[in-house]
């Protein structure tokens, strides 16, 4: 299921609207075919992995995927429910059970009634694949991640006229590959003035996943982006799974004190600036060591920068 929820992740985020979904038809130990959802939604990942089959026949193999099949009949396309049915594989491992209503415990019941043994894993990675997608079927709003670059005294941006940067080149090359997962991009008015930001992705081959632009304000979207008044605004992004708050402080504190926070994305330099703009408070370096709210999930060094990425704590 680990597999399958890495597959999905090539999805991310050119399925949309649709969840991003990872498959794997496996006989005998030996992966017999992979799929993910395809680019606009369609197909399905079961549908692309069974298309890889001889005459989409999956007889006596067992099929991984992190999200229960659809069960829901749709005019872009078969519900994945019916053509696993018809594949007749032994057996369908599901990574978690669809929060969608249309869905929820029906495919699974179909997939039994077609004499199917199915088995639901409830697993982590599969979670994690589809966090977007959860996020807008239970909370009704996008998954956030906060994104913030620092330097190790917990400054975000050094006095005017100072250096733009603080984090190397290798971080900010990441900083890109990370946008390129999300639908879309927000920063505050006052970071969209000073800096200009193109807020793009910028790397060879990917240059075609640039998230959608937005603004943070109460005014009139500036030109190439559109507003947002207040962070409870983004749950009237509909077709947006992933949003990428990028700041600057005032922006991050405002979805921190809104509880609109998932996901923390902190790019630390080794270097003290010792004055500036200064990052909130409860997420400095030294404050997030301390543990509670946060959960370190992924750390890795980019040159002489450290990246580091936390999920919220449920309590």
């Amino acid at each position: 299921m680990a597999a399958a929820a890495r597959l999905a992740s090539r999805a991310r985020p050119l399925s949309r609207p649709n969840p991003t979904v990872g498959c794997l038809i496996v006989r005998d130990n030996i992966v017999l075919a992979r799929g993910w959802t395809q680019a606009g939604g369609r197909p399905h990942a079961e549908a692309h992995a069974l298309a890889q089959l001889i005459d989409n026949n999956a007889s006596g193999t067992t099929i991984y995927v992190t999200l229960e099949p659809c069960a829901h009949v749709s005019d872009r396309g078969p519900a994945c429910a019916d053509i696993l049915a018809a594949a007749n594989p032994a057996r369908v491992v599901i990574g978690i059970i669809d929060p969608d209503p249309r869905t929820s415990g029906k495919g699974i019941a179909q997939l039994e009634a077609a004499g199917i043994e199915v088995s639901v894993l409830d697993c982590t990675p599969a979670k994690a694949s589809l966090s977007g997608f959860i996020s807008r079927e239970t909370l009704g709003r996008p998954h956030v991640t906060l994104k913030l670059a620092m330097s190790q005294d917990g400054f975000i941006a050094r006095p005017p006229g100072g250096e733009q940067w603080i984090t190397g080149q290798a971080a900010r090359a990441h900083v890109h590959s990370r946008r390129a997962r999300q639908d879309a991009i927000l920063v505050g008015r006052g970071t969209w003035e000073a800096d200009n930001p193109r807020l793009d992705v910028r790397l060879h081959g990917i240059e075609n996943r640039s998230p959608d632009r937005f603004v943070l304000t109460r005014g009139i979207a500036p030109r190439g982006a559109q507003a947002l008044p207040a962070p409870d605004a983004i749950c009237e992004l509909k077709d947006v799974q992933y949003l990428y708050v990028e700041g600057g402080a005032a922006t991050a504190q405002a979805f921190l004190d809104a509880g609109m926070v998932d996901e923390l994305h902190i790019y630390t330099a080794p270097a003290s600036i010792g004055e500036g703009i200064a990052a909130p408070a409860s997420i400095r370096p030294r404050n997030l060591k301390s543990g509670g709210q946060w959960k370190l999930i992924e750390q890795c060094q980019l040159g002489s920068d450290t990246f580091a990425a936390y999920s919220r704590v449920n309590e």
